[in-house]
């Protein structure tokens, strides 16, 4: 028996280490802290049991298991008041300070912070919406991506799994925290599970935060070429929109006034654009159970994310197939068609001779009365390959491969140059077309438009049966027309 009792204060000892490290580090105990310390407390009952009820030197083992338990308790009840008000813990954890006086403290934090309104105290802000900010952040860079200006609240919480961060929210929505720690990962997932769909619940709207957050970073860092090009337009509804744009042409000039003289009336004719409108593209991912329970956090960046990159690329081939399939427009005709005067007869690479070619035909484009309207070219769409070219032609001082002393008048011109791999794998084998953009004042071309200027997927907290898990929709609304052809011109290009 003597051994046993021995085993049990080896046990014992293993036990006060694990608390003492979390102690000394201001923090809560992590998951596996937690599992060693039940699997040392099954081995102490066991030796005890064998031990039996009237062995002499028992009663010292139990105070010292009394005390392991009632400082996890006070470091459990401290960790959930501070997290509460929005107070780092870590001092008062590793001081050993009592959890009356960590709360007498806080209280009298708060008295000097908020004002007095008709004798109590007028708390405006008891840390909720730093607490939700700050996890969000902190699981964003768990998972891998950069938060600007991370607080170091949310350096702290992304050392901590997803069970940890899970029972901090249970515990703010009134849940035991006690209880919540000694639960395994699958019973926490229970717990979040039916409060997933509890509007006011702060795990699933974190989560939601992150994720958003999430696809907005990734959204942006996307490379794409489409908006070096293409307008930028804002729809409010679903429904086909008229331009409420006009190309106003054909009026007389304005007549001189002699002193006294009266202005003659002038009939205006006008031309309306064509409509507009905006469609909705989407997916639903979810969080396994299993995802839960594995700590993969990851799926906060890599899941959403694939969606988030694809909707951008999706919006980039689509602007670059309007370019490329040449179907017909608002006005029966192909985009790029020889009465719109935008289509190159024969195709090259670019030079400096078809170079001036496209933008003088460019420049002499009129409206549908025949009047000039000073078309000003602005870019150069090119496939993956001409950029090079494109840099030789815009800064060299003399025309490039000429063998002649001519000034290069391409050099210094405002233009920029794109190049896309869309439009490679569009041409295959083929010719491969490309193309020249107007200043957007000066003749519009192609326009991409988004429900209410809203230009990043979007997500949203759903139910769907049959799935053990997190459901997530994510959607984007967005909508391409041509404006003008006018604004755009094709070379056919050659083989590449």
């Amino acid at each position: 028996m003597a051994k046993n009792k021995e085993q049990m204060q080896v046990l014992i000892r293993q036990q006060q280490e694990i608390l003492a490290a979390a102690k000394s580090e201001g923090r809560m105990m992590n998951e596996e802290e937690l599992s060693r310390m039940e699997e040392l407390q099954r081995k102490i009952t066991k030796l005890g049991e064998e031990e039996g009820d009237g062995s002499e030197g028992t009663g010292e083992d139990e105070g010292e298991q009394r005390a392991i338990e009632e400082e996890r308790e006070r470091m459990a009840e401290i960790f959930d008041m501070c997290r509460d008000f929005g107070v780092d813990a870590g001092d008062y954890i590793r001081n050993g300070t009592s959890v009356d006086m960590v709360r007498k403290e806080i209280m009298d934090k708060l008295k000097k912070k908020n004002t007095p309104v008709r004798g109590g105290i007028h708390v405006e802000n008891t840390g909720e919406e730093n607490f939700r900010r700050d996890m969000a952040d902190g699981m964003m860079l768990r998972s891998g991506v950069a938060v600007e200006n991370a607080t170091t609240e949310a350096r702290g919480f992304s050392g901590a799994s997803l069970r940890d961060l899970a029972i901090m929210c249970l515990g703010r929505d009134g849940e035991n925290v006690n209880d919540l720690l000694r639960m395994s990962s699958d019973g926490i997932y229970e717990r979040m599970a039916r409060q997933f769909y509890n509007p006011t619940a702060a795990f699933p709207a974190i989560l939601d935060t992150a994720i958003q957050k999430s696809i907005v970073k990734i959204y942006q860092d996307v490379p794409t070429t489409f908006q070096e090009w293409t307008g930028e337009g804002t729809l409010k509804d679903f429904k086909t929109t008229d331009d409420h744009s006009y190309i106003i042409g054909g009026s007389g000039d304005l007549l001189l006034v002699p002193e006294n003289g009266e202005l003659k009336a002038d009939t205006i004719n006008s031309e309306k654009m064509p409509t507009r409108k905006l469609d909705t593209y989407g997916r639903q991912f979810s969080m396994s159970r299993q995802a839960f329970i594995n700590d993969d956090i990851g799926f906060l960046t890599e899941v959403p994310a694939i969606y988030a990159a694809r909707a951008k690329r999706q919006i980039n081939r689509q602007c670059y197939r309007l370019l490329f399939e040449n179907k017909q427009i608002f006005d029966g005709k192909t985009l790029f068609h020889e009465d719109h005067r935008n289509l190159m007869e024969t195709g090259s690479e670019p030079t400096v001779d078809s170079m001036k070619a496209m933008m003088i035909k460019m420049m002499t484009q009129k409206d549908p009365f025949g009047e000039s309207i000073n078309v000003v070219p602005e870019t150069v769409i090119v496939p993956v390959g001409y950029e090079f070219l494109l840099d030789v032609l815009f800064n060299s001082e003399r025309v490039p491969g000429s063998g002649i002393n001519d000034i290069n008048p391409l050099r210094n011109k405002k233009m920029k140059a794109v190049s896309d791999a869309e439009l490679n794998a569009l041409a295959g084998n083929g010719a491969c077309p490309w193309f020249m953009s107007a200043n957007w004042m000066t003749a519009r071309g192609i326009q991409v438009d988004y429900l209410n200027g809203q230009k990043q997927p979007t997500i949203r907290r759903g139910e769907k049966p049959g799935v053990l898990g997190f459901v997530w929709d994510i959607y984007m609304d967005w909508g391409i027309s041509v404006r003008d052809y006018r604004g755009l011109l094709k070379n056919p290009g050659v083989k590449l």
